[in-house]
């Protein structure tokens, strides 16, 4: 596959811009949404200075894979990823869109975030090593760095528009989103989870976390939103490199904060670039993540 220059920033006269995240930006498409997923990669809370060529593509067309796996479970907000059906205003930005961009449905996002864990491992680990905890789930003495855990654990989290999201604890969550709602995201989260787990193991590769966000309608019909079980909401190793006792080869971003803890980046600006070889690899592993999940090639269109 041949590599294209990245996507870092969009810039489409014709739609309102809704928001931009550290990946996203949100345009208004009457009454939907295109979520267009750009090149540009975060560390450490930061956007860095290089982006990584597809990997917006990766992420919208693996969360396109599992959305389209798991609406038995539950309904989710993609209407379309066919940018010829999207709003004629759009048509103009269809070469950057492609491949790239979900038309969606609208929803208020629950301010929680629903984490799923199988893994001990990132902030769990640390959690663990603390206080013999995670997020308030008591846990055998003994584990291990990666150690899978007993059982698969529900943790919920605060989401923060800047800095880190906080873990917090099923009871502190039913108080914001209300009991009877958290009870029925654990229930979709642990199902949601499992499909992603059987699904990988299939293809060598094991899903050590993950998070999901949810919506809900005006109507008040609750979606699943956002990306979904892509390398940046999740963990994946590689099955047949697993090996407790410390950090495990990832399909993510892990590459990227390795080098930046290498050069000793304090994680305060000015933001560094990424020197071309570990742009390379990081996309080589973004794209090796969508190729052995869904056993296709990465759709890349015209740009």
């Amino acid at each position: 596959m041949s590599t294209s220059a990245p996507l870092l920033d969009t810039a489409f006269d014709a739609l309102p811009l809704v928001r931009r995240g550290k990946v996203r930006d949100v345009y208004a498409a009457g009454d939907a949404l295109i979520i267009v997923a750009t090149d540009r990669i975060s560390a450490f809370d930061y956007v860095l200075g290089s982006g990584i060529p597809d990997k917006g593509r990766v992420l919208t067309q693996l969360s396109a894979f599992w959305f389209a796996r798991t609406g038995h479970i539950v309904p989710n907000h993609v209407i379309s990823t066919d940018v010829a059906t999207y709003p004629a205003n759009a048509a103009p930005y269809a070469e950057q869109l492609e491949g790239r961009s979900m038309l969606v449905r609208r929803t208020t996002p629950l301010p929680v975030e629903c984490v799923a864990r199988g893994y001990l491992s990132g902030s769990g680990w640390k959690d663990y090593k603390a206080t013999g905890a995670l997020c308030g789930h008591t846990l055998p003495p003994g584990l291990r760095e990666s150690d899978r855990l007993p059982e698969v654990l529900f943790t919920p989290a605060t989401k923060a528009e800047s800095g880190h999201d906080e873990n917090i604890s099923e009871a502190d969550a039913a108080k914001v989103v209300g009991a009877g709602l958290l009870a029925r995201l654990k229930t979709l989260t642990l199902a949601l989870y499992q499909h992603g787990v059987d699904h990988a193991a299939s293809r060598g590769i094991i899903l050590a976390d993950t998070k999901f966000e949810f919506g809900l309608t005006d109507e008040g019909e609750l979606l699943l939103i956002d990306e979904m079980m892509t390398p940046d909401s999740s963990r994946y190793w590689p099955a047949d490199q697993y090996a407790p006792g410390g950090p495990q080869p990832s399909f993510d971003k892990q590459y990227v904060r390795d080098y930046l803890e290498s050069i000793r980046w304090n994680k305060q600006p000015p933001v560094p670039s990424l020197p071309a070889d570990v742009v390379a690899r990081t996309r080589d592993k973004y794209l090796d993540a969508y190729q052995r999940l869904t056993g296709a090639s990465l759709a890349v269109g015209a740009r």
